[in-house]
């Protein structure tokens, strides 16, 4: 039976600090010894949790605070310094290896758990019964894992955040942007800020039916505020539920969003460092970190890729925050956070929220000029200046190519390969969606013509993160990276045909990367060169890491998913297909399908299961792929269970 849950409650756990340290204050909510139940982790031994709050206090005078947007209007402490408290969690092994994994929280949730544990998202971000680990791993290999609040508009009891200072009284432009999905009119719909007059005159909403059409107000439009956060809109004729409904509008009391991202670096640094007994993870007089790795799912990766920008990877005393980064998914993007009336929370789809200001150059690691503006900048140039720069592996699925914008990465902004930097790496998971959940399978998705592709990164991942943890440990050299290039061919122009395969609606379609000039409205000023990955003959993409599901396929899996219908002229967002071979070489004769079929591929019971193990033997061998997983893989291509 486990141990009683040791409860600290708010208050009893406070630590307090000197005002120059990077975190002034830590409540310690609760703690849980054992927790989940009491699972014990192999030689790592049971797990503890640790639930609470830390202040941070930003001196707005300090250079490695100026980046702050705003952070000199925000008002202040009695020492002079601006404070934010954030929400954190900590698991640990009993037997910790002194690595610290920094997960930075998706919209308050934690996505470790789905990509790499194979756990449910609810299960991971609960993380109370012995199964919420899912597999395990990370504590198995005496990893301590951290969760750091860090966006402002999350809501009480939605998920991790951050209470930030408010700057009460300011005013300025704020814009919001709605995709129903239904006709109902009238319709609530919440605004991010609130307004700084009710009246509607002083607002515009408009409609389009695509995000490049222009904005419209029809008659039949208009809107009333509800209250200062909400507002009804009554809908026009001749829009279906998909139509693009925007709000122009001046917001009031912004808060200091981009405090969130110091508040990554200073707790961060303060779980490494601290060594008093403040710190939940010291222990008789030192610490017991002695590398971080910062990882970051989707948003949050994209997060990561700002905190780097932004040379938030130096802390106040000049040391490096985190040795490793592993941004996951996300493309080309950083976010819009570090801003007054900022919206982290917005991710520019094919679709929805086209025109907000995540896509920005610098694009690439590497420091480039950018073709359309003459500006010269990347994304180590700060940390270059410093001398803090991580070992970074930046992990794309390969719909990144195709919705966010991924090949730019690896290439300038005319369409030129760029060397990686010798601290980064760059891999996409070939056919993989945006993010499928562990368990998905085949199957049809309301609004998306093929069947959603269930390939899922996480094998890649735990292989690529055992090399992260190697790289900056022992100095051994990761895998090469594995992304499309115009070097190798396997990176073309959006032109390039697919094969002529019956029943895969290849039109050429991609989220477009566009130099978006802020305004009201926003204006697009320029296009940048969009490059795509090329395919095999069975129209599986060449590139990348090709898992066993790949390598021995049953199907072709593509990164990109069209609408459904015939006005199919944009992508289902974040959503992969597959288009299965024909089972008999006489049913892809008759269908007119230019691939092999399974039997011709196959020829008996034991051929896929064959193929399916020499395929994860050569990715272990390459180490993007662990032995286990490897093993994993072929009993289940042997089981019939692999292909789902």
């Amino acid at each position: 039976m486990p141990r009683a849950v040791a409860l600290a409650m708010l208050g009893c756990g406070l630590a307090a600090g000197p005002a120059g340290a990077e975190v002034t204050r830590f409540e310690t909510v609760t703690t849980e010894r054992p927790a989940l139940q009491g699972r014990s982790f192999g030689e790592r031994g049971p797990a503890e949790k640790i639930t609470g709050r830390a202040t941070i206090a930003l001196d707005p005078t300090d250079p490695h605070d100026a980046i702050i947007a705003d952070l000199v209007l925000a008002p202040r402490n009695a020492e002079g310094r601006v404070e934010a408290t954030a929400d954190v969690v900590l698991l640990r092994p009993e037997r910790p290896n002194g690595l610290l994994l920094v997960e930075i929280p998706n919209r308050g949730r934690k996505l470790i758990g789905p990509l790499v544990e194979g756990s449910t998202t609810a299960n991971s971000s609960r993380l109370e019964q012995a199964g919420d680990a899912g597999r395990g791993f990370l504590l198995s290999r005496g990893y301590t894992l951290a969760w750091i609040g860090w966006q402002g508009d999350i809501a009480p009891g939605a998920g991790m955040g951050i209470r930030l200072p408010v700057l009460a009284g300011i005013t300025g432009p704020s814009r919001e942007e709605w995709s129903f999905e239904n006709t109902k009119s009238p319709i609530e719909a919440p605004l991010t800020w609130p307004a700084a007059d009710l009246d509607p005159e002083k607002a515009r909403l408009t409609v389009r039916a695509r995000p490049e059409d222009p904005r419209t107000t029809p008659p039949g439009l208009s809107f009333r505020f509800l209250d200062a956060k909400r507002i009804a809109i009554t809908r026009p004729e001749g829009f279906d539920g998909s139509a693009l409904y925007e709000l122009s509008y001046t917001a009031r009391d912004p808060a200091v969003m981009g405090m969130g991202l110091a508040a990554i670096r200073d707790v961060t640094t303060f779980l490494r460092h601290d060594t008093s007994d403040r710190n939940p993870l010291a222990a008789n007089g030192r610490s017991t970190i002695d590398r971080a790795v910062g990882f970051g799912i989707s948003q949050s990766g994209r997060v990561l890729r700002d905190l780097l920008y932004l040379g938030l990877n130096e802390d106040e005393r000049g040391r490096m925050v985190f040795d490793g980064m592993m941004p996951h998914i996300a493309g080309s993007r950083r976010s819009f956070t570090n801003a007054r009336f900022a919206q982290p929370g917005r991710n520019p789809g094919p679709h929805l929220d086209r025109y907000y200001p995540a896509d920005q150059f610098p694009f690439a690691y590497e420091t480039t000029t950018d073709a359309l503006t003459g500006r010269r900048d990347g994304l180590l140039l700060r940390c270059r200046l410093s001398n803090t720069c991580p070992r970074l592996m930046h992990v794309d699925s390969e719909y990144e190519l195709w919705g966010s914008r991924g090949a730019l990465v690896t290439t300038d902004t005319r369409g030129a390969d760029l060397a990686q930097p010798p601290e980064v790496r760059a891999y996409m998971v070939t056919g993989a969606p945006h993010f499928a959940d562990p368990d998905a399978r085949t199957a049809s998705v309301p609004g998306c013509a093929l069947p959603a592709s269930p390939v899922h990164a996480g094998a890649a991942s735990r292989a690529l993160l055992v090399a992260l943890e190697s790289w900056i440990a022992d100095g051994v050299v990761p895998p090469a990276s594995r992304y499309p290039s115009r070097a190798d061919g396997t990176l073309g122009e959006p032109a390039h045909l697919y094969p002529p395969i019956p029943g895969l609606p290849y039109t050429g379609l991609y989220n477009p990367a566009q130099w978006v000039e802020p305004g009201d409205p926003p204006a697009v000023r320029g296009t940048y060169p969009l490059l795509l990955p090329k395919v095999d003959p069975d129209g599986n993409t060449l590139a990348g890491i090709r898992l066993p599901l790949i390598e021995a396929p049953r199907a072709t899996y593509t990164a990109w998913n069209p609408t459904r219908g015939v006005a199919a002229d944009t992508l289902c967002n974040q959503k992969g297909g597959v288009l299965p071979f024909a089972e008999t070489k006489a049913a892809a004769q008759a269908a007119g399908d230019p691939r092999l079929s399974l039997e011709e591929r196959y020829p008996d019971e034991g051929a896929y299961a064959a193929a399916v193990k020499a395929a994860a033997e050569r990715m272990v061998a390459e180490r993007t792929l662990l032995p286990a997983d490897a093993e994993e893989m072929t009993a289940a291509a042997e089981e019939g269970r692999l292909a789902r």
